[in-house]
């Protein structure tokens, strides 16, 4: 199990939503990974707190499907399976090429101007293969496309459909070869949506998230 840090107690919020935050967080972040067991006293050492809170979060967590709790094994990150993982990234594709066929149609100069400064911010993370870099300003660059698609229920559906294999594109981007590919593929995204073309901006957005289901198919389910 990664180490986990200990928390910052001077919050404001309940100490048991900054456990769930936390662990939650670690899961979608492959901190813990999937099919590892959730030891109590384990992780309220590394957090720095008592079981009862970290307790109440790996309950919650059951509810929202990243932890399954086996009779007499104890708690566990859950498995996606491939047919769950491919059934998300099919919906995700689609989604993804409304989303950018409507930014190209209702881009500002501001959008462009924020989307080509995340695209050079990516570029530089994937030189310099700081990981947790190329991660926020991949999802930046996506949530940029959403915001200029001006359309707050495809970016909720979108902003979902993420997290349910954020622990899968962790292993996509970390990938050399993958993430030099990436950069193509967001710049012709780009182009298209700066050039108003509805058309070539779809094609481009389901063919960047097709790429990324083969790599998942081929090196996260095995």
């Amino acid at each position: 199990m990664d180490s986990l840090t200990k928390l910052n107690l001077d919050n404001y919020k309940p100490l048991r939503d900054v456990v769930f935050e936390n662990l939650r967080g670690a899961i979608l972040e492959g901190k813990l990974k999937s099919g590892q067991r959730l030891m109590e006293v384990q992780l309220a050492e590394q957090l720095g707190v008592s079981r009862t809170p970290v307790r109440e979060a790996i309950r919650k967590l059951e509810l929202e499907g990243l932890v399954v709790m086996l009779p007499r094994k104890g708690a566990y990150v859950a498995n996606i399976s491939v047919k769950d993982l491919m059934d998300v990234l099919e919906i995700r594709a689609s989604l993804e090429g409304l989303g950018a066929s409507l930014a190209a149609e209702r881009r500002t100069d501001e959008d462009i101007k924020n989307l080509e400064q995340l695209e050079e911010e990516f570029e530089q993370a994937v030189i310099t293969q700081d990981i947790d870099m190329l991660l926020k300003k991949d999802i930046e660059f996506h949530e940029c496309i959403f915001k200029a698609a001006n359309n707050k229920k495809l970016e909720k559906m979108i902003n979902s459909l993420w997290e349910q294999v954020q622990r899968f594109r962790i292993t996509y981007v970390s990938d050399s070869n993958a993430s030099l590919s990436l950069i193509d593929e967001h710049r012709i995204i780009l182009n298209a949506i700066k050039q108003g073309n509805v058309a070539e901006g779809k094609k481009a957005a389901i063919e960047h998230i097709e790429k990324a289901e083969q790599f998942m198919l081929d090196h996260c389910t095995k």
